[in-house]
């Protein structure tokens, strides 16, 4: 497996990225189908858009709120 796979995803979980980016984000890198259309979310599909190009750029929109 790619490094950048496991790095980047330490990187989301400790800046506190939402776990529907994350998800959405392994979907796209990993080119899996998305998730049926009644269970997309606006952040799932931020996720899946950036893992598809292998960025996070819209991870900081997704941040978790303490």
């Amino acid at each position: 497996m790619d490094p950048m796979y496991y790095d980047t995803i330490s990187k989301l979980e400790e800046m506190g990225a939402s776990p529907e980016y994350i998800n959405g984000w392994i979907g796209g890198f990993m080119h899996n189908p998305k998730r049926e259309e009644q269970r997309i979310t606006d952040e799932y599909e931020a996720g899946y858009e950036d893992g598809s190009n292998k960025v996070t750029d819209a991870a900081s929109n997704w941040i978790k709120k303490k």
